[in-house]
């Protein structure tokens, strides 16, 4: 497994974690994304931590925080071996401190994060989402209250616009607060969006982007085809609302050439997707999940070996959509491009994961 710096902090992180939203089965977003109990949750952890798969993430919103203690069952008496993200910020309930990121809340929420683990500190802990109604400074002073205390090593967002992000990290320059690190963000083939605003501001700024959803919300599993109906067993049939919206024709286009590529690596869809994403800029770690045994397995095939630039341009070119306003005369204009060199240039094809 491949170690990357996580933006511009001193900690590595290996280029696969393991998220833990399955981890609990409780609600019927959760549940629906699978209910492993703490038994089978120690089983993926050996078999991840045998393969270099080092960061477990979670959320206190997931399977309204069971996920977090399955978790830290399944890693008892190895603290030492892992690195525990975990975020807060979502609701988790109806009172008015059951949200957002003011002071008593991020206080609240570390400590319970903390507790549901059975741990003392938590290696990454990111906000889930921006909170229009707190000050950024409040948000940052308790931040680093919180790191000085010795509960949180590193801090990162999740889910934030670009000028979320870019507010935050010049009020922390500003007043010497905690800079984030990392921002969790969805990205893949079939949601490129991340690459508009935020990987230019990821690169220039130094923060790490982990990657939530690399399989497109479950599409890019190899199981959904064009003529074919909705999968029995899809998970979708109960979480499609819940996630990011896809447009079905470039779903199949994107598949279409994952199939040509898969026959000619002999690797799967999931693998070749992923091992697309390890290409990106910025991207320090790219989140998988996994049911059960099997599927965990087939994601740490991602690694260890390279798509040729010929596969990720015909990939690019499949999964390409037109920018929203005001990035696509950058990209489609010559004026406006010869001012700003493609992103895809910094991309390492050659190296291998």
């Amino acid at each position: 497994m491949e170690y990357r710096q996580l933006g511009a902090s001193g900690l590595k992180v290996p280029a696969l974690s393991f998220g833990a939203g399955t981890f609990g089965g409780k609600g019927e977003l959760f549940g629906a994304w699978g209910n492993t109990d703490v038994a089978e949750a120690r089983r993926l952890v050996d078999i991840a931590l045998d393969a270099g798969v080092t960061l477990f993430d979670t959320a206190d919103v997931y399977s309204d925080g069971a996920s977090e203690e399955v978790l830290g069952q399944a890693i008892k008496g190895r603290r030492d071996r892992v690195l525990i993200s975990t975020k807060a910020g979502l609701p988790t309930g109806d009172g008015p401190d059951e949200a957002g990121t003011s002071r008593p809340r991020l206080i609240q929420a570390v400590d319970g994060a903390l507790r549901r683990l059975g741990a003392d500190h938590i290696d990454l802990f990111q906000l889930h989402a921006f909170d229009a109604a707190t000050p950024i400074e409040e948000v940052l002073s308790t931040l680093g209250d919180l790191v000085r205390a010795g509960k949180l090593r590193y801090v990162g967002v999740s889910n934030f616009s670009g000028w979320h992000l870019m507010k935050s990290l010049a009020t922390a320059e500003r007043y010497g607060y905690p800079r984030y690190v990392a921002h969790q963000v969805y990205y893949s083939l079939v949601g490129r969006d991340y690459e508009w605003e935020l990987m230019p501001l990821g690169l220039d700024q130094g923060v790490g982007a982990l990657v939530w959803s690399p399989l497109g919300w479950g599409r890019l599993t190899g199981r959904i085809r064009r003529g074919r109906p909705l999968p029995e067993g899809s998970r979708l049939h109960r979480t499609a609302a819940y996630g990011p919206p896809v447009d079905d024709e470039r779903l199949y286009t994107v598949v279409d050439v994952l199939d040509e590529i898969a026959k000619e690596t002999g690797r799967t869809i999931p693998q070749i997707a992923l091992n697309w994403l390890l290409r990106r800029p910025t991207v320090a770690s790219v989140i998988v999940g996994a049911r059960n045994e099997e599927q965990l397995r087939e994601n740490l095939g991602a690694t260890g070996w390279s798509l040729t630039r010929d596969q990720i341009a015909r990939l690019d070119a499949a999964s390409a959509t037109t920018a929203a306003y005001p990035y696509y005369p950058y990209r489609s204009q010559e004026g406006f491009a010869r001012l700003n060199p493609p992103i895809e240039s910094r991309i390492p094809v050659d190296s291998a994961p």
